[in-house]
């Protein structure tokens, strides 16, 4: 009997087990292997519900949404891989299905969401951890002779060598210990040690009788605490600030109307009284860009001419020495121009003259060796030539908005009103951009940034760049910038807000700001207004749980690196100083552990969050009909840690 212990339920550590089931049964289908494939029992240990796991719990909110619509995420793999699924289908697959024929398990609330949600909606997170569940049960029902299973509704403390079976002992919190041939780590988010600077502002705030939030998964979080009527500071405008926000409005009764108005101004919210006063803060000032109205994931209407399969194919080739910014990000900068450009020729064909567009084709293609010193000085000219004032596109300075904006003068903006008033317009023309879709050109450049970001997530897996271009350059500008630019929320989300400022609901504190407890309250003060602080009984880091096995917070991997079974990954800058990086340190795939003297620990896989030190961008899911192969990078993790644990036989 081979017994193997996945430590977590969730998405990833059900891919697993499907990976495994899937394995298993190719063996045993094959007639010449029959007798090869030993019995397989799996223990599957997490104290949340197994598919749905911590995250995407059923009970949640249905005003969390997933940040990828209907058509994109999948647990069950559809390429890429050897060993064909047993069971399950895509989310959309599901979706269809269970609108036709609705499973007895599904809530009212499934059902009604279901009625309404089509292919390019975003489903509520809820619904999809429904998904999960159902994909687990339908591999339970469809688990092939010889393999069986365990759920522990309970958390792993500790892994130790030898079991009984001379592998590892998985240690539960109770004491419990489960032997294993092969341990699988598919954690996920983890809770996190605050920051030196987060754990003084949570001490001095209880001095003070304050009350400090700090970063954790929204689900997890008592938002009945922030008391209506009150501000409250929220630091922090990426994802977890609509979330925030939803269960601060919405979830308290407030709604919101139609105005019949264009997008932008499409609603105005009825309060409800219940409400707090939000008060938004970032470095940027301003919340993520919301994501265009796409029938796919990536706009039909952007190729990566230049970041494209042969340019990859010569990155990959130079092995390790590769920069960001010397090798990867001209080519990427230049597909992101060609989409804008196009993309504003073809749509408002007035703002452009008609030899733009042969020019710059041309220029882009002499500025592939690096153009040389003039070559930004050359397309600065050819813009200025054949492209109107007001729409030359400044890319940089998407990630800055408010940093050109009328009101702003001299230091910065004279009032909060004045900021506020002019993060409301940003709102509202990143609302419009995004309904108009194909046709908004920020938004296509945009678009070709994210199709890049699938290419370089691949490079970054197959040490296609240098560990200190990684830090310095990927990391170091090119994370930030994309993912304010490419990861937002739905449009809806930015409509509503925009409302919401509207309705007086929600303010901003300005950018770069900074947080002190003065006179016994919470401030946030920026640079950029010429006003007094913003001040607050309450502060919320609307951030999740940093993703840094350094600082964790888990028991599991604490006691891992303790016991010298596992370390975080060194990183060595440009400057040839060690650092400490984001994750754990991993042999090639499938990815092992290594332990405290640098050997991969056979049989002790991971996969996920915790590679983030060999990885980059962790954390979506898998996708269905993905277009590039860093878009079921979790599938093929998860198929590789399968087949070396059931490798074939002869």
């Amino acid at each position: 009997m081979q017994t193997v212990a996945i430590v977590g339920a969730g998405p990833r550590g059900t891919s697993v087990m499907e990976r495994l089931l899937a394995h298993h049964a190719a063996h045993t289908a094959d007639s010449a292997r029959r007798t090869a494939a030993l019995p397989l029992h799996i223990h599957l240990i997490d104290p949340f519900p197994p598919g749905a796991g911590h995250v995407w719990r059923t009970e949640q909110s249905r005003l969390f949404l997933m940040n990828t619509q209907s058509f994109f995420p999948t647990l069950i793999p559809d390429q890429g891989v050897s060993a064909l699924p047993l069971a399950g289908c895509t989310f959309n697959e599901w979706r269809r299905l269970q609108r036709g024929n609705p499973a007895p398990e599904l809530s009212a609330g499934d059902i009604e969401e279901l009625a309404a949600l089509g292919e390019a909606n975003f489903p509520s997170r809820a619904l999809y951890g429904r998904y999960l569940q159902w994909c687990f049960a339908q591999l339970t029902q469809a688990m092939p002779d010889g393999v069986s299973l365990t759920v522990h509704a309970a958390e792993a403390k500790r892994v130790v060598r030898g079991g009984a079976e001379g592998g590892f002992a998985v240690v539960l919190l109770d004491g419990t210990r489960i032997a294993a041939s092969q341990v699988v780590l598919a954690l996920g988010h983890v809770e996190s040690k605050l920051s030196p600077a987060q754990r003084e502002l949570r001490n001095e705030a209880r001095e003070h009788g304050l009350t400090y939030l700090p970063p954790a998964v929204p689900n997890d979080v008592d938002w009945e605490q922030l008391p209506a009527g009150e501000t409250v500071l929220v630091r922090g405008m990426g994802l977890n600030f609509f979330d925030v926000v939803g269960q601060l409005t919405e979830a308290r009764g407030g709604r919101f109307e139609g105005t019949g108005g264009p997008a932008g101004e499409a609603l105005r919210y009825v309060a409800s009284g219940r409400e707090p006063v939000i008060v938004g803060a970032s470095r940027r000032g301003t919340p993520y860009r919301a994501k265009a109205a796409l029938a796919s994931y990536y706009p039909e209407s952007v190729e990566l001419r230049f970041l494209g399969e042969d340019a990859v194919a010569a990155i990959r080739a130079m092995g390790a020495t590769a920069g960001f910014d010397h090798d990867i990000w001209p080519l990427l900068h230049r597909d992101t121009l060609w989409a804008y450009y196009s993309t504003l020729a073809r749509t408002r064909p007035g703002a452009v003259s008609p030899r733009l567009l042969p020019e710059l084709d041309a220029l882009l293609h002499d500025g592939l060796d690096g153009g040389g010193p003039g070559w930004e000085d050359r397309l600065k000219a050819l813009l200025a030539q054949h492209v109107q004032e007001g729409f030359i596109l400044d890319l940089r300075g998407l990630a800055r908005p408010l940093a050109g904006h009328p009101l702003r003068t001299g230091a910065g903006f004279a009032s909060h009103g004045d900021l506020d008033a002019a993060v409301l317009e940003y709102l509202q023309a990143d609302a419009a951009g995004s309904a108009l879709g194909e046709d908004d050109p920020v938004k296509m450049a945009i678009g070709a940034l994210n199709a890049g970001r699938a290419v370089i997530k691949s490079l970054v897996a197959d040490h296609g760049i240098t560990q200190g271009s990684w830090l310095g350059e990927l990391r170091g500008w090119f994370e930030g910038f994309v993912e304010g630019l490419a990861s937002g929320p739905p449009a809806l989300r930015v409509e509503q807000l925009a409302a919401l400022v509207r309705a007086g609901v929600v303010h901003f504190a300005g950018p770069d700001p900074v947080f002190r407890i003065l006179h016994g309250r919470f401030t946030a003060s920026s640079p950029w207004v010429a006003d007094a602080p913003r001040e607050a009984r309450y502060l919320v880091e609307a951030l999740a749980p940093a993703n840094q096995v350094r600082s964790t917070a888990s028991t599991l991997l604490q006691n891992l690196m303790a016991d010298g079974l596992a370390r975080p990954r060194l990183m060595l800058a440009s400057d040839g100083e060690a650092v400490t990086s984001s994750g754990l340190d991993v042999s090639a795939p499938p990815y092992r552990v290594l332990d405290g003297a640098g050997t991969a620990v056979e049989g002790l896989y991971v996969l996920g969050l915790q590679l983030s030190s060999v990885q980059w961008g962790t954390a979506i899911a898998a996708e269905a009909e993905a277009r590039y192969r860093s878009g079921y990078r979790t599938v093929l993790d998860s198929d590789a840690i399968a087949a070396h644990i059931l490798p074939a036989r002869p």
